[in-house]
């Protein structure tokens, strides 16, 4: 692969990442605001709003999922494809949460779900079962609906607007993460 088709391809799951990472926000929102009914605060560890741990699960998901996902032969596998899917997806995503907890209580003392403690399924408070299953479900709304349409999306822009469309993108998170870390120190 020439190094102009990685850059694209680095450039193309970046948009796809910062996507999903403001896509996980909205979620995030919406749990607290209209289910929960919490009142609003910033769900991120950083300024911005976007969630990279979202925008993580999903790269995780293409790169881990995606063969199973365009495999269809032998036909009986068809059938059982999305129950595979949201097994890997359900499970994966429950390890990405479970590593960036560790990785946030080093880093700044605490992780922004601590709420799992009053799930009746849970690990340390956590990672839980009930948001497991809504990373299964999401998983397969995100493989069998949002990443075709994203990618629908990517692959019209002209090479110009996706350049700057990634660059922009880039500048902004590294900016915030810079923001952020000078902050904290």
């Amino acid at each position: 692969m020439k190094i102009q088709n990685k850059l694209n391809f680095l450039r193309e799951y970046f948009i796809y990442f910062m996507m999903y990472s403001f896509i996980g926000y909205i979620y995030e929102v919406f749990l607290e605001v209209v289910v929960y009914r919490w009142g609003f605060s910033n769900r991120g560890v950083l300024f911005g709003p976007y969630l990279p741990v979202y925008g993580v699960g999903a790269l995780a998901f293409l790169l881990c999922f995606n063969k199973i996902l365009k495999k269809n032969k032998p036909d009986w596998f068809k059938f059982i494809k999305p129950f595979i899917l949201f097994l890997g997806c359900m499970l994966l995503a429950t390890l990405i949460e479970l590593i960036a907890s560790y990785i946030l209580e080093f880093l700044i003392g605490s992780w922004p779900w601590q709420t799992y403690k009053d799930y009746n399924i849970n690990f340390q408070a956590r990672i839980a079962l009930s948001p497991s299953i809504r990373f299964g479900l999401g998983g397969l709304l995100f493989l069998y609906i949002l990443q075709p349409l994203f990618e629908k999306f990517v692959k019209k822009l002209s090479y110009k607007n996706f350049k700057i469309i990634s660059n922009t993108l880039f500048a902004i998170i590294f900016i915030d993460l810079i923001v952020h870390i000078a902050k904290l120190l």
